[in-house]
């Protein structure tokens, strides 16, 4: 699967993220997210905080964020949770970064349906746009990162970037893809055929009344 990660240097991480504090938006966000939990409890509110502040880190870097130590150290000094603890739940899923990525974090599920549909296209696209399996590209732009699923096997093969899922991918839609978010376009999100979410191409053929234009795939933990 992917390379493993690159840990950046301590003493250069602690140097820019040692006093990492919540901005005064997200103080307030943090303060909401913990009230939802029990006295006691508020530990349980590790995933959200983790989110959080990592895409406060994106939007001090103008990246896709990660989770410096110190970032987490926070959180657990925040939520009287032993910094091992934040660390054993950020390193467990794939949606926490731990290390710094482009601002577009590419992640391309290769697990069995999409390999099946053509993944390896997908992978072929990236590599001939310059992008390298757990590596960014020079300009800070790329990051790419295999992945296991993603929860869309409906509609493989399929990457996510960032908050958005691309689906019914091609080696040549996927091209199309980073060719649009290099030049700061946005390239439509969800099936790259014609098709709405994992209904049958061309449309659906029952329930018809019930379709809906407004389907959104991003989640939003606040």
């Amino acid at each position: 699967m992917a390379d493993a990660v690159h840990i950046p240097d301590e003493a250069e991480t602690r140097a820019r993220w040692g006093a990492f504090e919540w901005t005064a938006e997200n103080a307030e966000q943090a303060k909401t997210v913990i009230a939802r939990y029990p006295a006691g409890r508020q530990q349980s509110a590790v995933m959200p905080l983790l989110d959080l502040a990592q895409r406060q880190v994106a939007a001090e870097t103008q990246t896709n964020g990660w989770l410096p130590v110190p970032v987490m150290e926070y959180i657990g000094r925040q939520l009287d949770m032993p910094y091992m603890r934040v660390y054993e739940v950020a390193t467990f899923y794939t949606m926490y970064n731990l290390a710094p990525v482009g601002r577009y974090h590419v992640q391309v599920c290769g697990t069995t349906p999409c390999m099946l549909r053509g993944s390896d296209d997908v992978f072929s696209a990236c590599k001939n746009k310059g992008l390298v399996k757990g590596g960014t590209t020079p300009d800070g732009l790329f990051t790419l990162t295999e992945v296991e699923c993603l929860g869309a096997c409906a509609n493989a093969p399929m990457v996510q970037i960032n908050d958005d899922n691309y689906e019914d991918l091609t080696y040549d839609s996927m091209s199309a893809i980073l060719e649009t978010l290099a030049s700061g376009g946005q390239p439509k999100i969800g099936p790259q055929i014609d098709r709405q979410t994992s209904a049958p191409e061309g449309g659906p053929t029952t329930l018809k009344e019930m379709v809906t234009d407004n389907h959104d795939y991003r989640g939003d933990w606040a």
